[in-house]
């Protein structure tokens, strides 16, 4: 860079010179004029020798430009070598990022690799290692190692709840000190203002009354519907909160009666974050604070007691009789709270709601939570129409592969065979359906009393559901009755061995349930529920989904553990009133399991105890009227 500089240099001095040798020699050629012309008239060589003069001064004059140009030129090389000095300066600093960051992309790269190959490495060592324990470890070592990762999943899902519920905790913290400044401010904007005040507040008023007096009408059209907005808010509030209550009833009644430490922490673990939905709920009700302080304090209560015994339990105590005598408070005030909250959720209208947020007194919602003291929490599940009558699972049928697949043809002319009876004159294809996996016919069936609907699978040609629409008036089939009814039906369409596990009624209609049993185990994923008319002494409907996608001859292990020692896993002050073996569906699994039926403290239970453990899987209560029973 500096040679190119100089070089300009150089050439601008060069050129200097020969300006100025120009400059000479032209100098040099006037006078050698004015010599030859000095016999001309004076005049002459006064003018000749002016017109050299000027002659002289006219290169002088030119030189300075041509000297201006140069330096000119020569910034301009300067500037222009500068800029590739730094351009090139830029471009190295580039390259060099570059390959920094493809040598650190290499590296990452070369980590990577290494770690994955690091982890592969130890997932090789440890299922080399558990293959070696395993190899070697006894049953019982097994069962405490499985136990033992079950508390740790367990205690980790706890303590994820409870870090969820700490940061609820501190934004509803958070809400209330907003709200409890809000309205300190609000009262000290209250306070009377001095002469100052009361001239700006008179100014305000005018101008407010102006703005008032144009938007009143506009106000008033708004109101109603912003109410009515309002009102419907609170209305799902009523909702949420009774259904959450509904909720805790179940789950404490379950607790109530289960006795294994496995439901216990599922259990107590659901009525703590119940307890904690509830009081977020109470907090927007429509109604003064006095009204749900009791309520709330008794949720905050059962979430706490709840959480205490759910780390009893994970670490493997067993509850002691106060904390089942908590539970049985829980349970009793629950469901005070239960039947107040039922009756208002029916009867509130939106009237009662807009008299309540306006803080009216004469309402459904103050009179509710005003008899409201103590209240809440949560438990099992619950059946109106059997245990496991909502079984099935993402299955693929397990006896249809080898069927003939059957036309529409075919399926029509079975259909007639099916339903002789029923007094069939026509039958129709109506097109094709996919229920659960299973391809089936839609047919429709023209008899007597009206139109019937029918499914057929496409493998076997079997009964998936049925349906007649004729109503049923009155009474004269008893229940036993309508039970051979409906077996007869089943053996009629193939399904046998078929044993009735849960019946009800209406006084018109007899609702069974069937389950396949093989060697006097009851299978209940294979079930079919029937439909018969107790006026007519009729089968009206038929669903076998469950059996036809279930069914086939199991290979049925033998129970580890006697009845007698499964029944001494329950509760001692549960009452049981039958018991047998079953095959139950549990975690996409089916599981040997004694089944027991009976009561507690007026409620109907179905606990499951694992035939080959001992442990307690499954419980169920009974709710709606008195209407089912368990037939043993």
């Amino acid at each position: 860079m500096s040679k190119k500089v100089s070089s300009g240099a150089e050439k601008a001095e060069e050129l200097t010179r020969k300006n100025e040798k120009t400059t000479k020699t032209k100098k040099s050629q006037p006078a050698k004029k004015s010599a030859t012309e000095v016999t001309g008239k004076k005049t002459a060589a006064t003018k000749t020798r002016k017109a050299d003069t000027k002659k002289a001064e006219k290169p002088a004059k030119k030189s300075k430009p041509a000297k201006k140009l140069s330096e000119k030129k020569l910034k301009k090389q300067q500037a222009r070598a500068e800029k590739k000095l730094q351009a090139a300066k830029i471009k190295a600093e580039k390259k060099q990022r570059r390959l920094e960051k493809k040598l650190e992309h290499k590296q990452k790269r070369l980590d990577a690799i290494a770690a994955f190959k690091e982890k592969r490495a130890e997932r090789r060592e440890k299922r080399r290692e558990r293959k070696d324990m395993l190899k070697h470890e006894t049953k019982e070592a097994r069962m405490q190692r499985k136990a033992e990762e079950r508390q740790a999943k367990t205690e980790a899902r706890i303590a994820k709840r409870e870090a969820a519920a700490a940061e609820r905790q501190a934004r509803r913290e958070h809400r209330l000190k907003v709200r409890a400044e809000k309205r300190a401010n609000r009262k000290e904007r209250q306070h009377a203002p001095g002469f100052g005040g009361w001239l700006a507040a008179v100014i305000s008023l005018g101008v407010t009354t102006l703005a008032l007096g144009t938007m009143m009408t506009l106000g008033w059209m708004n109101m109603n519907g912003m109410e009515a907005n309002m009102a419907g808010v609170h209305t799902q509030s009523v909702y949420e909160l009774n259904s959450v209550v509904d909720n805790l009833n179940s789950n404490l009644s379950k607790a109530r009666v289960s006795n294994s430490s496995s439901d216990q922490v599922k259990l107590l673990t659901q009525i703590a974050i119940e307890s904690e939905m509830a009081e977020t709920i109470l907090e927007r009700m429509p109604v003064e604070t006095q009204l749900t302080q009791n309520m709330t304090s008794f949720v905050n209560k059962m979430g706490d007691s709840a959480q205490s015994m759910l780390y009893a339990v994970a670490r493997g105590e067993k509850l002691t009789e106060s904390q089942k005598a908590s539970i049985e408070y829980m349970y009793e005030v629950n469901t005070q709270m239960k039947g107040i909250l039922n009756e208002l959720a029916s009867c509130c209208s939106e009237k009662d709601i807009i008299s309540a947020m306006k803080g009216k007194e004469n309402n459904l919602m103050f009179k509710s939570f005003g008899d409201l003291q103590n209240n809440s929490v949560e438990t099992p599940k619950e059946i109106n129409d059997g245990p496991f009558s909502d079984s099935i699972k993402k299955v693929s049928p397990k006896n249809l592969e080898a069927l003939e697949e059957i036309n529409a043809t075919k399926a029509e002319e079975l259909a007639r065979g099916y339903f002789t009876k029923y007094n069939v004159s026509d039958v129709r294809c109506t097109g094709e359906t996919v229920a659960k996996q299973l391809e089936c016919y839609n047919l429709v069936l023209t008899t007597n009393d009206g139109e019937m609907a029918a499914q057929l699978s496409k493998k076997g040609g079997k009964v998936v559901m049925f349906n007649s629409y004729k109503d049923c008036s009155q009474k004269n089939f008893d229940v036993d009755r309508c039970i051979d009814i409906a077996q007869d039906f089943l053996n009629s369409l193939g399904f046998d061995n078929m044993k009735a596990v849960w019946t009800s009624e209406n006084g018109t209609t007899c609702n069974l349930n069937f389950a396949y049993e093989q060697n006097g185990v009851v299978i209940y994923p294979d079930m079919i529920k029937v439909k018969v008319c107790e006026e007519r002494g009729i089968v009206t409907g038929m669903e076998g989904l469950s059996y036809v996608l279930n069914h086939t001859e199991r290979t049925l292990d033998k129970a580890s553990i006697s009845e007698s020692e499964a029944e001494s896993a329950l509760n001692g002050q549960f009452e049981t009133e039958g018991s047998r073996l079953t095959v139950i569906p549990l975690d996409d699994e089916e599981v040997l399991a004694y089944e027991f039926y009976g009561t507690y403290g007026g409620n109907t239970y179905y606990i499951y105890v694992d035939a080959k453990t001992g442990e307690e899987i499954q419980v169920f209560t009974v709710i709606g009227t008195a209407q089912g029973k368990a037939l043993m």
